[in-house]
């Protein structure tokens, strides 16, 4: 069900939009917000609906999905390129530790692109004219079906979206299985629909935020586990490394915590949920978008609560260094081979 809301009277009173509010006034906030508005769609929104406002509103050509499929293609040859030529020689020549020269290269791929992806989405917000990170509510003003999407934005987009085409056949089929890669799976297709559609729909400026808020953390993400892989090299254990995975830890639990789950519902789903609604009243596609962002939301809280499981097995000398606990364990993953072996000679 979907898609057209009205706004409710209190939202269209000429009451002056609130920046940025406190988790208790967001909750509240939009609840009464989002309740209102699908109260008031109950007659006017259904399936048929929904289809002729895709049809309205909705504008992407076939030579965006063409640049789409091949730059998502161009990401996989390059990754396998870094990959043969530059991450494995340069990893066996470090001598690092064996177990590791495999996932080296996933980590540097994905600190090298997320490096890049978050600088240019730093650029945009904080460089440019846009000031969508200081006034949220910005991102739906003067917002207009079909409105042209600037050069800049259109970039950003091309290289996220084609990134997460990519991204979702890489975690099935490049690169290490984690306890948590089925999850990650999801939310690569969330976040290509969000992406897709959003663009589509022409509420881009809002998709920079969310991409500005979450490509921060797995630059962090990235940089700790290359230096948790070099912290070993030759059999000799080097303390520089050893004290930048502790700080990129430290760091990235922080601004995990900062960008994903205080920054991104109070900036991003305020301006989703709340005051697109008082800037386009009726604005299209209204629940589907904010339940895909909410979906986001709740992946974000459940990798959190790894976050936490390491902190406390640091706190309570379970853990003496720094490792990724969605990571099997060399015993575990003996049992799981073992266990499919199993199954293949009794097939």
């Amino acid at each position: 069900m979907d898609t057209n809301p009205v706004d409710d009277g209190s939202s269209s009173d000429g009451m002056e939009m609130e920046i940025m509010p406190g988790y208790m006034e967001f909750i509240t906030r939009a609840y009464s917000v989002m309740f209102s508005a699908f109260r008031d769609c109950t007659d006017r929104c259904g399936l048929e609906l929904s289809r002729k406002t895709l049809l309205d509103h909705a504008y992407i050509s076939w030579m965006e999905i063409f640049m789409f499929l091949m730059c998502a293609v161009m990401w996989t040859k390059v990754r396998r390129g870094l990959t043969m030529y530059v991450f494995e020689p340069f990893a066996q020549w470090c001598c690092i530790q064996p177990k590791d020269v495999s996932k080296m290269p996933e980590s540097a791929w994905k600190l090298v692109f997320y490096t890049m992806s978050w600088s240019y989405s730093t650029y945009l917000l904080f460089f440019t004219s846009y000031s969508f990170f200081q006034n949220p509510p910005s991102v739906f003003y003067d917002w207009k079906s079909g409105m042209s999407v600037p050069t800049d934005i259109t970039i950003a987009y091309l290289i996220q979206g084609s990134f997460y085409g990519h991204s979702i056949y890489a975690t099935i089929y490049m690169d290490a299985w984690r306890k948590d890669s089925l999850v990650m799976v999801v939310h690569h297709f969330i976040t290509l629909a969000l992406i897709t559609f959003s663009y589509a729909f022409r509420y881009h400026n809002i998709g920079i935020l969310v991409l500005f808020l979450h490509d921060i953390n797995d630059v962090q993400l990235e940089f700790t586990k290359l230096n948790v892989y070099f912290k070993t090299r030759g059999g000799k254990e080097y303390l520089i490394n050893d004290v930048l995975s502790n700080m990129g830890a430290i760091s990235f639990s922080i601004t995990w915590f900062w960008f994903r789950l205080y920054w991104f519902p109070l900036k991003v789903l305020w301006a989703s949920c709340v005051t697109s609604i008082q800037s386009v009243p009726g604005i299209p596609f209204y629940f589907f978008f904010n339940t895909l962002l909410f979906a986001l939301l709740l992946m974000n809280i459940y990798w959190f609560l790894f976050i936490v499981l390491f902190v406390v097995k640091v706190l309570t000398g379970q853990m003496t260094e720094v490792n990724d606990v969605r990571e099997y364990e060399d015993d575990e993953l003996k049992e799981k081979k073992d266990t499919n072996d199993q199954m293949s000679t009794e097939g």
